[in-house]
């Protein structure tokens, strides 16, 4: 007889070395078998891209649902695949409280599931985690950081919600709300246009009050990027785009879209660390890493904000500030867009970091692996130089916001409570000096 269950308990606090995960996607490639879900269960397409939001799930379209369910039974039992996923088909129930209906996203850390929460009668995201102990130690770790950023944020107004939380055939699956899509997928989708500096000022806003919140928390989230900000709402307008000239090839490209909210929320809490931690090991994702993150000097609060400059620099550029694989290369294009980084900051390098410098200063153009390498550096403009070349007002106050968080040595940087208080969000943008 099989034993299936699902088991919702409370847990031992884990204080581990917090893993990278992949990050979650909005939008996920179409399975073969998928199609005929598209639009059956589902409200109104908007704009030609489906309306992620609880608002679809009209009352005449919800006993889709239930109606010819297998009594919500449990699906046959499927060996994980070689890496630990969890198998499954979309219509399978999630224990008898979730129906699959499409997978939205996947990474290291195993996928991120849609699905119908027959209790609550809504769309949710379920985070199904791979059946390995380090990835469910790693879960374990979020749910805790999720279950203390939702005790002091009762309106779920910065960070993602955790609805719940269970264990079911060896898979931590975390159940959040539905959200939209992510600032990386909405840019993508735009052809990497930039977001208007209105925009930017929107959104810089909200992710620092977010930042500040899990700061005084005393939490870092050690893995901003835009793939882990999510739009609230799924809709948009397209407007013209007079900045596009007309020899551009491609259909619809005289248009760009806009989100119809900027609300956002920042997920995937699965990298947080503590700040009584360890913090001498690698974190964030390469194009948003902190100096000091390279450098082996250690890293805390200030990592974040160093993020945070880089995102707002891609939001307003449509393109990720510092492009590049590999950490000499990476250093020398801090410096070319920011000046030279501080001398004691580079003397105190760690043993791994030490080969990137030379006789004080960054080993530049010397050690680079190649002409290409140089090239790609030299090509990058200095800071005021990139913002100006795509910000048509409040350029001056965005760069010099943008130069306090990009500040090399973290002792200098910004908070997130300073950097809210900076012109660039106070001051209003069409008052007349």
């Amino acid at each position: 007889m099989e034993m299936d269950y699902a088991t919702e308990f409370p847990h031992s606090h884990m204080d581990r070395r917090p893993r990278k995960r992949a990050k979650l996607a909005w939008e996920f490639p179409q399975q073969t078998h998928s199609k005929a879900h598209s639009g059956m269960y589902y409200g109104q397409e908007v704009a030609n891209m489906p309306s992620f939001g609880t608002s679809r799930i009209l009352p005449d379209h919800a006993g889709l649902f239930v109606k010819g369910l297998a009594e919500k039974g449990s699906p046959p039992w499927r060996d994980d695949d070689k890496d630990g996923h969890y198998m499954f088909a979309l219509g399978d129930n999630l224990t008898s409280r979730y129906k699959i209906l499409r997978k939205i996203g996947e990474g290291t850390f195993g996928q991120v599931l849609e699905c119908w929460d027959r209790e609550m009668r809504e769309m949710v995201a379920i985070k199904v985690v791979r059946s390995i102990k380090k990835y469910r130690e790693a879960a374990m770790v979020e749910v805790d950081v999720l279950q203390l950023l939702g005790k002091y944020d009762k309106n779920g107004s910065r960070c993602v919600q955790i609805r719940n939380w269970f264990d079911y055939r060896n898979h931590i699956c975390i159940v959040f709300e539905l959200l939209g899509p992510s600032l990386y997928d909405f840019l993508r989708k735009n052809n990497y246009r930039p977001f208007p500096v209105d925009l930017v000022r929107e959104l810089g806003r909200q992710l620092l009050e977010c930042v500040a919140f899990t700061h005084d928390l005393r939490l870092i989230h050690t893995d901003l990027k835009p793939e882990n900000i999510l739009f609230v709402s799924p809709e948009y307008v397209k407007v013209p785009d007079y900045k596009v000239t007309s020899r551009s090839p491609k259909e619809g490209t005289f248009y760009k879209r806009l989100p119809k909210s900027s609300a956002i929320k920042v997920i995937d809490f699965g990298s947080t660390a503590y700040e009584h931690q360890d913090r001498n090991y690698i974190v964030s994702t390469r194009h948003y890493r902190a100096p000091e993150v390279i450098l082996g000097l250690g890293w805390s609060f200030p990592c974040d904000i160093w993020s945070v400059g880089c995102i707002l620099v891609e939001l307003c550029s449509g393109e990720a500030l510092f492009q590049t694989h590999e950490n000499l290369e990476h250093l020398a294009m801090m410096e070319r867009v920011l000046g030279p980084i501080p001398m004691h900051m580079l003397r105190r390098a760690d043993r791994h970091a030490e080969k990137l410098v030379r006789r004080g200063r960054l080993d530049w153009p010397e050690g680079a692996v190649s002409r290409e390498s140089i090239k790609a550096v030299m090509k990058l403009p200095r800071l005021p130089n990139l913002v100006m070349q795509h910000v048509d007002h409040s350029a001056g106050d965005l760069i010099d916001l943008l130069q306090g968080l990009l500040r090399f040595d973290p002792a200098n940087r910004l908070t997130a409570h300073e950097a809210l208080r900076h012109p660039f969000f106070t001051r209003d943008p069409y008052r007349r000096f």
